[in-house]
């Protein structure tokens, strides 16, 4: 009797624990950006895991940075960004703190001594129960559209996807806290087996499902008519290909690109030959990458019909992680026209 009285109180005693209650009333977070992932946006960065130096995300793979304390979600499509891409709030609660005001531009360029001490950039920060909050960094100046005090729901508009602060590219920070601890959403609060998502992440099961992880993806790629610009994080589209470019180029775009994997582009011309073409290997880490090929007009200018750009990235072998290919096509009677 007095065991059974012993493992009575032990079972209350679990019950009422602190970490069970962490489990059991942490928030279940959906998405903090209206765009579609995997097309408009993506998942840049995760919470880092490793305690020392270096870094590793919950996958115990790259996708993030030594003493990262969030999830960066990226837009990648540039004129999204320029319309506005909103921020949403990923469970209900009271806004506790916002800052606006800040310019939107890159840090690389200022440096971040520029942003010290206000390094999240325009952002929000609202209280969930228990002890929980969320952090929304890196915002358009002028668009957040809460203030302390206010209560909002899961989905609430809260801003704009920007540049503010420590950033060289669109995205928003989110970060999560309990009592004042970083928490990463996809590990969750429960010890799971290593590098795999754990059973107690705390995305909804809408936002879990949208949310596979993808080691290293691509950020954009095409055909132009020049060598592409990059502004703001990403490649510019104001170069179209045509039958009087001074040049055809095939470029990609990616994230997540490791050391020693092997990058493969082709260009290939309406009669089936490769007009250009390069096989190399990735020498570091890179947390962005382009590249691009290609070759200048000749003098009789581009035959008209279809090119087509095709890109992999093999790992580890003859692993294929990333394949793509782009076409665009010189239309035969545009080439007419130009020549007269």
């Amino acid at each position: 009797m007095v065991e059974q009285r012993i493992a009575l109180v032990l079972v209350a005693a679990f019950a009422a624990s602190p970490l069970s209650a962490f489990s059991q009333r942490a928030p279940a977070l959906a998405l903090p950006v209206d765009c579609e992932i995997g097309t408009a946006c993506v998942v840049q960065n995760y919470v880092d895991h490793n305690a020392g130096p270096g870094a590793s995300d919950y996958r115990c793979g790259k996708l993030t940075y030594d003493g990262h304390k969030g999830t960066d979600f990226r837009v990648i499509d540039l004129a999204a960004y320029r319309r506005g891409v909103p921020v949403l709030a990923a469970a209900p609660g009271r806004v506790r703190a916002v800052r606006d005001g800040m310019a939107d531009a890159s840090a690389r360029s200022p440096g971040k001594a520029s942003v010290a001490g206000r390094e999240a950039g325009n952002s929000v920060v609202i209280e969930h129960r228990d002890g929980w909050e969320t952090q929304y960094a890196h915002m358009r100046r002028g668009s957040v559209a809460v203030r302390p005090g206010d209560t909002v729901e899961a989905g609430a508009n809260l801003g704009a996807v920007g540049m503010s602060g420590n950033t060289e590219f669109p995205h928003v920070h989110l970060e999560v806290r309990h009592r004042g601890t970083a928490i990463d959403p996809f590990a969750g609060t429960q010890v799971g087996e290593p590098c795999e998502r754990s059973a107690g992440t705390l995305w909804s099961y809408d936002a879990g499902r949208r949310l596979a992880y993808v080691p290293t993806g691509v950020l954009g790629a095409g055909i132009f008519g020049a060598v592409p610009v990059v502004e703001e994080g990403s490649v510019v589209a104001d170069a179209a290909f045509g039958p009087d470019s001074g040049a055809a180029v095939f470029w990609v775009q990616v994230y997540g690109a490791r050391a020693g994997d092997i990058e493969e582009l082709k260009l290939i011309a309406p009669d089936g030959s490769v007009a250009a073409s390069r096989r190399s290997r990735v020498e570091r880490d890179q947390a962005q990458r382009l590249a691009y090929v290609g070759k200048r007009r000749g003098e009789s200018g581009w035959p008209a019909g279809t090119y087509r750009g095709e890109f992999a990235v093999y790992r580890g072998g003859d692993a294929k992680v990333v394949s793509l290919a782009r076409e665009v096509t010189v239309g035969a009677e545009k080439r007419a026209a130009a020549v007269h």
